[in-house]
């Protein structure tokens, strides 16, 4: 369209400019005819030898070849090059007359100019060959061209779309579900040919974008030796290997009423059914034993995740946030490998508490392994497997304290063996702490003096301290009423009940008729006679007043410290939160672009003697080794795959996922 607008605009002004020039050449003509008496003159015009009225001539000629090669040029640069109407009318007003072309233009033109112009009309060479420049040598390069991503046994966890998600067109397309490659015809593997231009430095081919599943390859770090057929290790003793896996799926109504977070994610890529089919490729590609999420939507548990994981061969539990919130956590065990012993779900809402007043929860389970029946007889621990997600917001370092107080408490009831000592523990999920924050020195020191700490700094998410007001920690941090103590322990774990029952003789119950309350007539009663004007008659040698024995039982009384909060349950971190290949800190999610990690899984470990005396705990492996665990990413890494989530990674969370080995004893 463009091309013919031009050609219509150009054709009448190249029109009038070729009539304003045969005019001016017909003047000069005629004018040296009148000087001129030979009768060859009109011969000699062309051949005459060169004087001033030649070189002007020719000055105008060079002249006019310079205006008219500008105005071809231009047409070719502002139309395309495939257009050749344009090309052939602006041609076309300089061959409109042969005879004039034969007779003047080839004394004007040299042979060589006129040779290309004819050759130019047929497009046949570029116009910068024409106006005498060298043209560009033809490289011989890739062609480029855009195919679907590949899934194989080698990507088993690439994002698939389901059928129907996608028409074909928007599948070549989309960014989010394309990949580019070379195809596979033009060359073959060599080394890419470099593009030299005159005037320019060497440029090399634009590169192929790399795959999504390339950038955000994780290695699996193992920490075990070999193990045998039946997933018991061959080393100092056997052991029952087990894995677990905690994930943040991100719940499609929370995504929806943050919808600022994920401006930089095509749209297709943030749909559920997008999500749900990447979330379970994920999950059978890693297939964990036990498996940990947060942030699941309740409808999409019951009527897609549970069935499916079911299916896989997954018992579920789940347990909603309480208030009208839509989304909670659950835990997902193998029947085949584990058997449940107890289920506890908690909730830290606490009503009338303003400390204890958000709507998060957790799981506790208690599993146990069970060992190939080829073993004979052998006994292994229960596992306790926890799960939460903690407050988000960040000023409230109080409230993330109080939760997390509450879940160790009821971690320490459901693990606590009968001679007082703890089986093995996995607490997971997302705590929305960072490393080092108070929070989470608490859970791996199991001590944190708070008195006085700005509610901000317990989570270390956001600095707040150039706040003119900040809320700070005051002792104690919660209230007795709360039933749980300082050393992070239910009350009646500190004291537990009596389960005897008071005996007592029938002759002491008999004393107590006579008593001297029984005998007082109480005021107001009203007169009956032969019912209440008799006066029981006390028999002799009983006293006027009869000692009652206290039956009641004293309230437990726990001591509370000042300021400092303690549990026993030994924990440690199954990452150490950084890279050392890439002399980078790990990270779990992305929020708003900055990497961060505030998902962990924490297991219990015994605890040896620190050499540094500094105030960081060591551990060594207890009854509960970890045997290797899934690497992490930087926040470099995430940002060459555009972030979280992406058409890989169906979640703004990574997953974690750790292999541990319980100790196989003998009874």
């Amino acid at each position: 369209m463009i091309a013919s607008c031009l050609c219509y605009l150009l054709l009448p002004a190249a029109r009038l400019f070729r009539a304003l020039s045969d005019a001016f050449f017909t003047c000069r003509k005629n004018a040296l005819l009148a000087k001129s008496s030979s009768p060859q003159v009109e011969s000699d015009f062309a051949m005459s030898p060169r004087g001033p009225d030649q070189e002007e001539r020719e000055g105008l000629l060079q002249q006019w070849q310079e205006e008219t090669s500008s105005q071809v040029l231009s047409t070719v640069s502002e139309g395309p090059l495939v257009d050749k109407g344009l090309a052939q009318s602006s041609l076309a007003l300089l061959m409109d007359n042969p005879r004039e072309q034969d007779a003047a233009s080839e004394d004007k033109w040299s042979s060589r100019q006129l040779s290309d112009l004819r050759a130019a009309e047929n497009l046949e060479e570029p116009f910068l060959e024409v106006l005498g420049e060298e043209p560009l040598p033809e490289v011989e390069g890739p062609m480029w061209a855009a195919v679907p991503m590949q899934t194989g046994l080698q990507y088993a966890n690439c994002a698939v779309l389901p059928m129907g998600a996608l028409t074909a067109e928007q599948w070549e397309e989309d960014p989010a579900v394309v990949a580019w490659s070379i195809a596979p015809e033009p060359m073959a593997q060599e080394e890419a040919p470099i593009w030299s231009f005159e005037g320019l430095e060497q440029l090399q081919p634009p590169p192929m974008e790399i795959p999504y599943h390339e950038i955000l390859w994780r290695e699996w770090e193992d920490f075990s030796t070999q193990l045998d057929a039946q997933g018991l290790e061959a080393g100092d003793g056997p052991q029952f290997q087990f894995t677990l896996m905690s994930y943040n799926i991100l719940a499609q109504d929370l995504m929806q009423q943050s919808s600022e977070l994920y401006v930089h994610c095509h749209p297709d890529i943030l749909n559920w059914n997008y999500r749900f089919a990447n979330l379970m490729q994920e999950f059978q590609h890693w297939d964990p034993d036990i498996l940990c999420l947060q942030e699941v939507q309740e409808d999409h548990y019951w009527e897609q995740l549970e069935p499916s994981l079911r299916m896989m061969g997954f018992t579920c539990f789940y347990k909603r946030r309480t208030g009208c919130k839509t989304d909670g956590c659950a835990v997902c065990y193998k029947p085949t490998r584990f058997h449940l012993l107890c289920a506890s779900p908690v909730e830290y809402f606490r009503p009338g508490l303003e400390l204890l007043n958000r709507d998060n929860v957790a799981l506790v389970l208690l599993l146990q392994p069970l060992v190939p029946e080829g073993l004979g007889q052998v006994s292994v621990a229960p596992l306790c497997v926890a799960n939460t997600h903690v407050l988000y917001n960040p000023r409230r370092g109080d409230v993330k304290l109080a939760q997390m107080a509450i879940l160790l408490a009821e971690v320490d009831k459901v693990a606590r063996l009968s001679d007082g000592s703890h089986c093995p523990i996995i607490l997971c999920g997302d705590l929305n702490s960072v490393p080092d924050s108070p929070l989470y020195s608490f859970i791996r020191d199991g001590e944190l003096q708070y008195h006085g700490m700005p509610a901000w700094k317990v989570s270390g998410q956001e600095d707040f301290s150039h706040q003119l007001y900040q809320r700070k920690l005051q002792a104690p941090l919660w209230p007795s009423s709360l039933g749980i103590t300082d050393c992070c322990q239910y009350v009646t774990s500190c004291h537990p009940k009596t389960s005897e029952r008071h005996e007592y003789s029938r002759d002491f119950l008999l004393r107590f008729r006579f008593c001297h309350i029984a005998c007082q007539r109480p005021v107001g009663l009203v007169f009956m006679e032969g019912v209440t004007d008799i006066k029981p008659e006390r028999p002799a040698g009983w006293a006027e007043s009869v000692l009652e024995e206290d039956t009641s039982e004293p309230e437990p009384v726990c001591p509370r410290t000042t300021g400092t909060i303690r549990h026993c349950l030994q924990l440690t971190s199954v990452y150490t939160h950084f890279l050392p290949q890439l002399g980078r800190p790990e990270v779990t999610t992305m929020p708003l672009g900055l990497g961060t990690t505030v998902d962990y899984i924490f297991f219990s470990a015994e605890s040896c003697e620190n050499g540094n005396r500094t105030d960081r705990r060591l551990y060594q492996d207890g009854t509960l080794k970890l045997l290797g665990r899934l690497s992490l990413l930087s926040e470099e890494i995430l940002w060459a795959a555009n972030g979280l989530p992406n058409p890989f990674c169906s979640s703004d969370h990574l997953c974690l996922l750790a292999s541990f080995g319980i100790e196989v004893t003998a009874p």
